[in-house]
């Protein structure tokens, strides 16, 4: 029989969310949700609270809205709760060894790669951005640099070609809260033993910088298709036309070729743009001021002409 564990979760992000709810559904004690506090959003600006803030209270889970858990408040609540498992998923702060030493079993994250794959903060972003074909979720017993703890376990999940972060990112938040939950059953009944990681095989997945979102039309469409899709849905890739901002959120890459950002053909169902190798033919779009809108709409709209650039 496995043992009932209280754990404190932490976490921020939507994809925090499906961890959370498998844990309010299982065996273990959920004895502190643990989220940044809320911040000003929206047209009113007002404060809004966190996904998990939001979820939190919805299923009726003790909360503690905090700037840090480093120290001051933020930490004396996280240490009164006395967890046997800190769960983190998605929280975004770098935890130090006061923090890291309240579980009096383990702290452990959740990350969305096969670690020692695609360390750092936007793994699932960066696994579209390179191509990959496959990517996973990993469990890990965190330690005080990021993402290196040893592994409890970890499974794989096919990309498809239709994913966007969005879509693979989701996918793998329920994926990776069935994963968490079994973990934390592994460390209740002494059944699992941490692997270290193989530190020659890491790789990196750094926060996305602005420039990132930029689309270099000199590049070939599949490389310029991976980085919408990894931009997408939020922030969107960055392109412009006619001086304007103009964002891409879905494309497809075509044969043919020209010189690259421009429109090298025009049809009543959307346009194709040049890059480095073959076109790429943008499915969804937004202008400056405008609702996202699909290729016809943007021609039917706009009426760009053959020659003209984007970029």
């Amino acid at each position: 029989m496995t043992r009932r564990l209280r754990v404190a979760f932490l976490g921020n992000d939507r994809w925090s969310v499906p961890s959370l709810e498998a844990l309010v559904a299982s065996e273990h004690r959920v004895a502190v949700v643990v989220t940044a506090a809320p911040k000003p959003a929206g047209r009113g600006n007002e404060p809004t609270p966190t996904a998990v803030g939001e979820v939190a209270r919805r299923l009726g889970q003790p909360l503690s809205e905090v700037e840090t858990i480093r120290t001051g408040p933020g930490f004396e609540a996280l240490a009164a709760t006395t967890p046997d498992v800190l769960a983190v998923v998605a929280y975004g702060e770098l935890l130090p060894p006061a923090v890291l030493e309240l579980p009096s079993i383990a702290p452990v994250n959740l990350h969305f790669s096969l670690l020692p794959e695609l360390r750092g903060a936007s793994p699932v972003q960066t696994a579209l951005f390179r191509g990959f074909e496959r990517t996973g979720v990993t469990t890990i017993v965190m330690d005080e640099r990021l993402d290196t703890g040893p592994v409890l376990e970890q499974r794989e999940e096919t990309i498809r070609p239709e994913d966007d972060a969005g879509t693979l990112g989701a996918r793998l938040a329920i994926l990776g809260a069935d994963v968490l939950v079994g973990s934390i059953d592994a460390l209740a009944s002494g059944s699992v033993t941490p692997i270290p990681q193989d530190e020659a095989r890491a790789t990196f997945a750094p926060r996305l910088r602005p420039q990132d979102r930029e689309l270099d039309w000199s590049a070939p469409a599949r490389s310029l298709l991976d980085r919408i899709r990894a931009l997408s849905p939020e922030p969107a890739a960055a392109t412009s036309f006619r001086g304007e901002p103009l964002k891409l959120f879905r494309a497809v890459a075509v044969d043919g070729g020209g010189e690259p950002g421009a429109v090298l053909e025009v049809t009543k169902d959307g346009f194709v743009v040049g890059t480095g190798y073959g076109g790429l033919r943008p499915l969804e779009l937004v202008a400056a001021g405008r609702r996202r809108m699909s290729g016809r709409d943007f021609v039917n709209g706009y009426r760009p002409r053959v020659g003209e650039r984007l970029g």
